[in-house]
This record gives C-alpha cells, structure tokens and sequence, in this order.
C-alpha cells in the first residue's frame, strides 16, 4: 500500500520535474556564466591556439589580434549539438578595430583550420554587412542573403536599415537575435530585421548535407584570418526551439 504522504510527495517532485523541463524548453537560458569559457572551446591552427586570442575579461568573451595579423581564422565554439534555436547576444565595437567577426550557426570546425557552415557577419568597419548571411560551406563561400555570387558586397546591395553602435555611442553594445527554425533564418539586430531567409533548397541541399551543416550543426564565434580585432560578447542567451 502506498501512504497517501508518500504519493502526494512523488506527485510534488513529478510536477516539479516536468515544470522545470518546460521552462527550460520554453525560456532563454544563459551559455557564459560571465567568468569563464566552460562550454565553449576554441578551434583553429596549434600555432594560432598558443597565442589565447580568446579570453573572458570583465564579465565578457573577449577576443583580442590587435597588432597581430599573423594568423588563421580563429573561432570559439559552444560545444553543444543546435538544431532549431533561438540566440541572443550582445556584442560591443571599437572604431579603431579593422578587423571582421562574426557568429556561425548550425556550423562545424575540420582539422585543418576549415569551417563549413553559415555565418551572420559583424564587421566594425563596414557596419552594413553585420547581421547579413555570409555562407562558409565549401560550394558556396558566398552571401545567401542576400544572394550574390562572390563575397563582394556594396551598401545598396546590403539594403540594411539597423543602427550599429560603437563603444563611445550610447548606448555601447549591439544586440543581436538569431532564430533557426527549419530552413527559414532570421537575424535582429538592435530592433531591426537585417536578414529574413528561407534557405529551402539552399541550407538542406547535397553539399551542405554532405558537410552536417546548414540545419543542425553548432554556434561560434569568429575572428577572421590575417585580421587585426578587438571585439567583446556578453549576455549570450539560447532557447531551443
């Protein structure tokens, strides 16, 4: 027999649970405990690791070439398989910086140095190109959205009405929300739509297939190879869809 406290005790921690599973399946859950890189690991040549690009310091993902053009692309990875998501990140840029970022989704590292996958650029210099869809898988290396056949991109054909702010405006730091569902990609910056795709055809196609990468894959940060950048990310927060 089963006293009657002891069924409504298992009955609490079974409402508990299951509370608990949908709330973390519903709710933005944070990914940088603003201390330390735990989850995240860094991926590029063994020379380029040495030098510790990447780096947490007052309370956020620093990345930090200045004064170094000799390396690779490097990336920081969060370690987590993603299919359909949502992200929010806060990221913060120097006017002095000329180097170009950006944030990989649904993406995977080769030995090698090699990235296959897309990207939402950001890119300090050119602000214009942050938050369009830049494609790194091998068949592609090219914009999806918007569509163009080589990496070259002019404003008007950028179209992007978002505001981008520096670290000397008010406010300093950028925010930036990315949903994946399916094949239709979708990134915000500040308020603003900058890139609305459904990459059907494109992101499910035989190459990217071939790559894992396009619908599932996992998210990183990026510091362009040769380039010279100061870049911060902070308040990273992810929702599975």
């Amino acid at each position: 027999m089963i006293h009657i406290k002891t069924f409504k005790s298992c009955a609490i921690v079974l409402t508990l649970f299951f509370s608990t599973a949908l709330f973390s399946q519903n709710h933005f859950v944070s990914i940088f405990d603003g201390k330390t890189l735990e989850g995240w690991k860094v991926y590029g040549l063994p020379s380029d690791l040495e030098k510790n690009y990447w780096s947490v310091e007052n309370g956020s993902i620093t990345c930090n070439t200045m004064g170094d053009k000799d390396h690779a692309a490097v990336w920081l990875f969060y370690e987590e398989e993603l299919t359909d998501f949502e992200l929010k990140i806060k990221f913060q840029a120097y006017r002095n910086s000329p180097g170009n970022s950006g944030l990989q989704v649904r993406s995977r590292y080769y030995e090698g140095g090699d990235i296959d996958g897309p990207q939402f650029d950001i890119h300090p210099p050119a602000p214009f190109r942050t938050g369009l869809l830049y494609d790194e898988s091998d068949g592609y290396n090219r914009w999806i959205y918007p569509s163009m056949p080589s990496p070259a991109l002019k404003p008007e054909q950028a179209n992007n009405k978002s505001t981008f702010y520096y670290s000397d405006d008010n406010p300093s730091w950028n925010e930036l929300h990315i949903i994946c569902k399916g094949t239709h990609i979708k990134s915000i910056l500040n308020g603003t739509v900058v890139t609305d795709f459904d990459g059907k055809g494109i992101l499910d196609d035989d190459i990217h297939i071939k790559q894992h990468v396009g619908m599932s894959g996992k998210i990183a940060l990026q510091v362009h190879g040769k380039n010279e950048l100061l870049i911060r990310f902070k308040d990273i927060q992810l929702k599975k869809l």
